[in-house]
């Protein structure tokens, strides 16, 4: 579709399943999350040699489906993924963050991430400042999420060393009076 003109390299677009999905715009706080998260995972130290940091880059789920999640923790490979896209079992650690589109990312992107073998997803859902940890991949959603709040920490599950506070992903909720 890029080659005949009908989409651009500026459409916020994904594939999945075979269907073009139109992605919502980022808000300023969503962009702040990312930011945040991407501060939070490099500023640990820890992921040295142990995982390369993605941000808002392509994920080839399957044959019919290639998303572009907000960010993920990937095995490091050589060549930096410059031959093909990372695949499910190239991922530690994918996150979402979600605003206006919690319902659609909870129902739909979350269970396809699942049905992929993703290890494990967490989606931040901006509404209620909390981050929800899904594991245990199921080919009908995620058998285990963990609900964390703000004031909480967590940490991947395949780098159990590495903790992060809820606080420190979370942007403000509004600006500062």
């Amino acid at each position: 579709m890029g080659r005949a003109g009908i989409l651009t390299q500026d459409d916020r677009v994904e594939l999945l399943e075979g269907e073009v999905i139109v992605m919502s715009p980022i808000g300023s706080r969503h962009a702040a999350c990312v930011d945040r998260l991407n501060r939070a995972f490099f500023a640990s130290g820890r992921l040295a040699g142990r995982a390369l940091v993605r941000v808002r880059n392509p994920l080839a789920v399957s044959g019919r489906s290639e998303l572009q999640p907000d960010l993920m923790l990937l095995v490091e490979k050589d060549d930096d993924y410059a031959f093909s896209h990372p695949e499910p079992a190239d991922v530690l650690l994918l996150v979402v963050v979600a605003d206006s589109s919690i319902d659609y990312d909870r129902r739909t992107k979350i269970p396809s991430y699942a049905r992929a073998g993703i290890r494990e997803v967490w989606l931040v859902d901006l509404e209620h400042d909390r981050i929800e940890a899904c594991s245990e991949p199921a080919p009908d959603g995620y058998r285990v999420t963990r609900r964390h709040a703000r004031g909480t920490c967590l940490s991947p599950a395949a780098l159990p060393d590495l903790t992060l506070g809820t606080d420190r992903i979370i942007p403000p909720g509004r600006p500062p009076s």
